[in-house]
Formats: structure tokens, C-alpha cells, sequence
């Protein structure tokens, strides 16, 4: 019999600390029965897009609890639990045994890449392109600045963003390349967002359980995005987001909160969404089950979950016939927007 007790979790969204506590559920016996209740019940209890998904969690219990028997072994058990999860269609969601993890991959398998770095580097920069930790810089021949983020995993201090911004003082606009960024911690998405406003204001709500039942949700904390301070560098130029449906989690929503600034453009393919803070819980053969808790919305209050279109009439995908010969048209639309925009 064991415990199973609830851990915050911090590495894609350190928020949710703030509103994740530990708190104590019933005892499972460690049978591929018991597991499977434990970890059904832990998702009922705590995963907070049932109503967003149209999903009927108790119906979908009852067809894979049928799959469940005493003797099948440990891989069955987890081929079993991995697909009821992936009825969930979240890519935030994740059952993890000591000798595979699941994932739900269908968010972007679906969808065109829409990115090849090489392609960039070497037809755009001769591979002369500035790295500052994980980001890479850069002035384009039709003088716009490109600035590629691929993670929000790692941050850079207030400094370095302004020494990057610096660099483009003379150029037309920015090209803010999110393409396959799969996100990482809120807080260096706000720390890069800080850069682009001169005035506080709200990037999006928080929502958080506070209770067993599906729509047992707190009131709202507004999530505020402050500027960067005296002293550094704030971008007041045109920008553009250039966005795939790679750019997932704390990337969809560093793209939800610049949307809503008037020198922002968002440019490409929807987002991958991904708007839950994840928890993390332990099974009681010691497996661990992460899960979507406390949805993020946009300042309007709408969900990202299933991503952020871009600004009307700046859809665009890269055509595989131009790629083959050297050329990003995502990244050519986003250049001619922002050289159109100086122009006017």
C-alpha cells in the first residue's frame, strides 16, 4: 500500500508553484488495477481541460479498464494507461516508467515542420550569424534583425538581451523566431517579454484547481508583464513572431502576450498551444504521471490550449519547392512585412 502524494512541478511553468500544494489522496494497492485507478482518479480529480476537450473521461475509464487484468505484465499495464492519456490529446501530459516515457505526439505530427535552421544559417547568414548562449542573432541583408529563441528552458540576463537588441538600433524592424520552441519556464518568457512594453500590463489569467470536480477552479490571478527597468534597452520598433505548431507551452504563450502589443505581428502557422501548468504525481509502483492542472489564458480570458493563429492575413507555411532551393517564405513574408512597414 502505498502513499500518493502530490509534487510541484517547476520545469515548464515555475507559476504553478505558487499555487500547488500537497495534499493527500486514498491508498492504492500496487496492482495493475490499483495503478490504474490511482492514475485515473489522480487525472479526474486534477486535469483542468475536460470541459476545453469535450472529453468524457468516466466513458473513456470504463473502455480501458476493461484492458486492465491481474497477471499482464508491466509494459502492458503501461501500453494500456499511455493510450487512455492520450485521449487526452495534451502534449503537457505524460505517464513515465523506468523504461519508456509517453508522450502525445499527434499536436504537431499532424502539421507540416514549417522550420530548417540549416536553411537560415547557410542561405541567409553564410553561417555568420552571433550565438549568445542558446540564441543566435543576426542582421538580414534587407537590414531587419533576426533574433532565433528556440528555448525558454534557459534564460539570458537583462544585459545580454539588451546587447542584442542594441545591435539591430539601426535596422527597420525585428524578426523574432520561435519556430519549434517548445517552451520552458514562464518567467524567462515574461524576462524577454519585459524588453517590448514601457508599461505594466496583463499578459494572461491564471486559474488554479481548488477542488475534486472538473470545474472546480479558483478565481483568476492576472499574470503582469513589467518593463525591464531603467537602463536597459526597450524595443519599440516592428516586430514580428514568426510561429509553427513547434512552438508549444511557455512559447505559445511569450506568443499570446506579444500579440496584444500595436508593433507586434504574428506571422506563420497556428502555435502548438499547450496552455496548462503541469503537476507531476507518483503511482504507487513509483511510476510518475504529469498532467495539465491550472489553465494559463490569454488577456481576453480565451484558452491557447489548442494554440495562437496568427495575426489575420499573415498565414503562411514554408513551400517545400522554395526550401529545396534555399529559401524560408515564412521568413521572406516576415522581412517584406516588416520593410513594408517602415516604407508606409
Amino acid at each position: 500500500m502505498n502513499k500518493i502524494q502530490s509534487v510541484a512541478a517547476g520545469a515548464a511553468f515555475c507559476l504553478l508553484a505558487l499555487f500547488a500544494g500537497c495534499h493527500e489522496l486514498p491508498d492504492y494497492d500496487n496492482t495493475p488495477q490499483g495503478n490504474f485507478e490511482a492514475l485515473w482518479t489522480l487525472v479526474d480529480e486534477h486535469y483542468c481541460f475536460f470541459a476545453d476537450k469535450n472529453v468524457d473521461w468516466d466513458e473513456i475509464g470504463d473502455n480501458y479498464r476493461a484492458q486492465v487484468s491481474t497477471h499482464m505484465s508491466s509494459k502492458s499495464l503501461f501500453a494500456v494507461m499511455s493510450a487512455m492519456l492520450d485521449e487526452l490529446r495534451d502534449g503537457h501530459v505524460n505517464l513515465s516508467a523506468p523504461f519508456a516515457t509517453s508522450y502525445y505526439r499527434r499536436w504537431w505530427s499532424d502539421y507540416p515542420q514549417n522550420f530548417d535552421e540549416r536553411i537560415i544559417q547557410q542561405n541567409y547568414f553564410a553561417f555568420g550569424y552571433t550565438s549568445l548562449g542558446s540564441a543566435d542573432y543576426g542582421v538580414l541583408l534587407s537590414n531587419v534583425g533576426y533574433l532565433r529563441w528556440p528555448t525558454f528552458d534557459s534564460r539570458l540576463g537583462a544585459g545580454h538581451i539588451d546587447y542584442i537588441l542594441a545591435s539591430f538600433s539601426m535596422t527597420s524592424g525585428l524578426v523574432i523566431d520561435i519556430r519549434d520552441n517548445g517552451g520552458g519556464m514562464v518567467s524567462n518568457a515574461n524576462d524577454l517579454a519585459s524588453h517590448f512594453v514601457t508599461e505594466p500590463f496583463t499578459g494572461g489569467y491564471i486559474y488554479h484547481k481548488n477542488g475534486p470536480g472538473h470545474d472546480d477552479f479558483s478565481s483568476p490571478y492576472a499574470v503582469t508583464i513589467n518593463p525591464v527597468g531603467d537602463g536597459h534597452v526597450v524595443w519599440t520598433k516592428p516586430v514580428v513572431i514568426l510561429t509553427n505548431r513547434g512552438t508549444f507551452s511557455a512559447a505559445n504563450y511569450f506568443t499570446a502576450v506579444m500579440k496584444q502589443l500595436p508593433n507586434v505581428t504574428v506571422v506563420g502557422a497556428v502555435t502548438g498551444g499547450g496552455c496548462g501548468m503541469p503537476v507531476s504525481y507518483e503511482l504507487p509502483n513509483g511510476w510518475g504521471i504529469r498532467l495539465s492542472a491550472s489553465p494559463l489564458v490569454d488577456a481576453a480570458g480565451r484558452s491557447t490550449e489548442a494554440g495562437v493563429e496568427p495575426t489575420t492575413g499573415c498565414e503562411v507555411d514554408m513551400d517545400p519547392e522554395a526550401a529545396f532551393n534555399g529559401r524560408d517564405t515564412m521568413l521572406d513574408f516576415a522581412i517584406d512585412y516588416i520593410v513594408s512597414s517602415a516604407s508606409r
